[in-house]
């Protein structure tokens, strides 16, 4: 019999077309699961695998709102920092470069004038092989903060919107050095155990694949593999697809968690419950701010650490304009409308 569903039968299209190997998609409707379902595969090489409703994925981008921006707030609430507060008050190595005078604010919104990537991870390398063990420890995620406060500014801060992994890369780092622990522990220890949200994990680079970070034990067939590498030269399952991230050691502001659609979902709760001003790890006031567009500057869709919807989103034209979101490069997506 014929699926009459369209929403099934649009994501077995595009598993059909090859838009992607596979996918699960998850919807919850006023407090109730309304739609979860796993369509296509998870692997293709070197075997095929089914995708399963607790299939983890690699979800690139999604770190940005569902790890830093989430700890960035929790660490506002307790006053550690203040949003228009320069970045040199947390990280002093930044005075006397360009980025230093920008706050988290800018950092959250896009508008820091930083590019948006740069290959640090090739540098990185380059320093691994005349110091083996360089390459993911804690020296090269210090070299990559050097590096962004030499970059030149691609405009004035607070003035253009640039979608930039540096930004966040600095945000990470403000985390840890407020929380005085690794973003990975502090996010696992202050958000995801509170909400049950599992598993949602980072992997450390060059470690024991088995466990995420804090030793929670890792199913490595539940993990989707996302490519073969030419850079690596391999394929990549378990290990974290961004090269930056990988070289800073799997853990980093812009990309390195993993999760189901449920663990992503138990997170993006918290915000929409803190929105609807229910009972929420994040204040209502605090969230309300987060998810709406800041016109910072005038024009562009972003929210701080979150997108709302515009043309070039991924929002589509269903969701309303309180809604707010991100993408993940590696095909991940999520969308929350309150």
């Amino acid at each position: 019999m014929a699926e009459s569903n369209p929403i099934t039968q649009a994501m077995q299209s595009a598993v059909e077309a090859g838009v992607f190997p596979g996918a699960v998609l998850l919807v919850r409707v006023g407090g109730r699961l309304h739609y979860h379902r796993a369509f296509g595969h998870a692997a293709l090489i070197p075997s095929r695998e089914p995708a399963s409703l607790d299939t983890v994925y690699d979800l690139a981008s999604l770190t940005k709102p569902l790890a830093t921006t989430t700890a960035i707030l929790c660490l506002l609430q307790e006053g550690r920092f203040g949003l228009d507060d320069p970045l040199t008050a947390v990280l002093d190595e930044l005075k006397g470069c360009a980025i230093g005078e920008a706050t988290a604010a800018q950092l959250l919104s896009h508008s820091s004038g930083l590019p948006g990537w740069r290959p640090f991870y090739e540098r990185i390398a380059e320093r691994d092989l005349a110091q083996p063990g360089f390459l993911g420890s804690a020296e090269a995620g210090s070299l990559v903060l050097e590096l962004i406060g030499q970059e030149a500014l691609l405009a004035p801060i607070g003035t253009r919107a640039l979608y930039s992994d540096l930004g966040f890369m600095l945000l990470g780092a403000m985390v840890e050095r407020l929380a005085d622990c690794s973003l990975a522990r502090f996010v696992r220890d202050c958000v995801y155990t509170a909400l049950a949200a599992e598993p949602l994990f980072f992997i450390r680079t060059g470690g024991d694949k088995s466990k995420g970070l804090g030793g929670l034990p890792v199913d490595l067939h539940r993990v989707a593999p996302t490519e073969e590498d030419a850079w690596r030269g391999r394929v990549l399952r378990a290990e974290v697809h961004d090269e930056n991230a990988y070289a800073m050691g799997g853990v980093a502001g812009h990309s390195g968690l993993f999760g189901t659609a449920s663990a992503v979902l138990a997170v993006s709760g918290c915000w929409l419950n803190g929105y609807l001003g229910r009972e929420s790890l994040l204040r209502s006031d605090w969230v309300r701010r987060f998810t709406s567009r800041q016109d910072r500057p005038p024009g562009s869709s972003w929210g701080l650490g979150w997108d709302t919807p515009s043309a070039p989103s991924s929002s589509g034209t269903r969701f309303s304009s309180r809604s707010f979101g991100h993408l993940g490069y590696t095909g991940t997506s999520l969308w929350v409308d309150p």
